[in-house]
């Protein structure tokens, strides 16, 4: 099969290349399945599960992506809950080769059923960022009506979902990010926008949550706008900053069937939109995803046009 690997992290996504690849098997509880579409973090470069397995072996030359859309091939020895033929998205295991290949082997557990209205390019947008977004807000931030979230990089591919979320959930929204974000980030379900760059981020005033992708100064200067018993909610890393009367969590998004199924009914109603910015094929994966532009949006490998 065709795939790509990366087998330097400091070379970064530079250091990819298209190669063929043995196909994967089907260990117990696994399903093979066939690639129509992968999703790509560009942070994967910095993970340690890209580069080692979960005992601390080196495993380069690894296969990247880890967001999956496509058609069940192949069930492991005690594979239960999905079946061959059956349309799927999810999470690949993080200490596995990944996506962006044509075949991956993934714990049958990570997936969901896709259902057939919806496009294999928009299944592969969604499990990472949906449920980033999900779990942070609800999971760990124990958001409710009535409350205010900041979401910062509300433009990008998880801020948008997060954005939207909490929106429908009947929380009031704040984006942040550059200027030129401002009105997507309004049109994904912001109230109002404060750009990062130009604005007083302290004019805010209080708020009940904050979902924070940057850390450093930001985190710090966010966490001292968090009201009474709210909630810092990090996804890079640690907390450097805690609010002085409230919670910081910091978390590693996990795959979960029923939220995924979740996220993609919204989906199907019309009241979660993707974040989709570009369309690749495997061929120019290495290309597409080394690009020096800024990303308006989440880049997909469309591996079965």
């Amino acid at each position: 099969m065709k795939a790509i690997v990366v087998t330097d992290e400091a070379a970064g996504t530079a250091g990819m290349t298209l190669v063929e690849r043995p196909e994967p098997s089907a260990a117990i509880n696994d399903v093979v399945v066939e690639v129509h579409a992968s999703g790509f973090v560009p942070t994967e470069m910095t993970w340690p599960s890209t580069w080692t397995d979960r005992a601390g072996r080196d495993r380069a030359p690894s296969v990247p992506g880890h967001e999956v859309a496509g058609v069940v091939t192949a069930l492991g020895y005690g594979t239960t809950g999905l079946s061959v033929g059956q349309r799927v998205f999810g999470i690949a295991d993080w200490h596995r080769d990944g996506t962006l290949a044509e075949y991956v082997a993934v714990e049958a557990r990570n997936l969901a059923p896709l259902p057939g209205d919806v496009d294999f390019t928009v299944g592969a947008s969604l499990p990472i960022s949906g449920l980033t977004a999900w779990q942070g807000l609800f999971e760990h931030g124990r958001l409710q009506a009535g409350q205010s979230v900041l979401v910062h990089g509300a433009a990008g591919s998880v801020g948008t979902m997060v954005a939207q979320l909490a929106r429908e959930s009947g929380a009031y929204v704040i984006g942040t990010g550059r200027a030129g974000d401002r009105q997507k980030a309004l049109d994904f379900g912001a109230g109002e926008f404060v750009d990062l760059e130009n604005d007083a981020l302290e004019d805010v005033g209080g708020v009940d949550l904050v979902f924070d992708v940057i850390g450093g100064d930001i985190q710090k200067r966010s966490a001292r706008l968090i009201r009474a018993g709210g909630t810092l909610v990090s996804v890079v890393g640690p907390a450097e900053a805690r609010p002085t009367d409230g919670r910081a969590v910091d978390f590693v998004v996990e795959s979960d069937r029923a939220q995924l199924g979740e996220i993609v009914q919204r989906v199907r109603d019309g009241r979660l939109r993707t974040n989709i910015g570009s369309v690749a094929t495997l061929d120019d994966a290495a290309a597409a995803l080394n690009s020096t532009e800024r990303r308006k949006g989440k880049t997909i490998i469309s591996v079965r046009p």
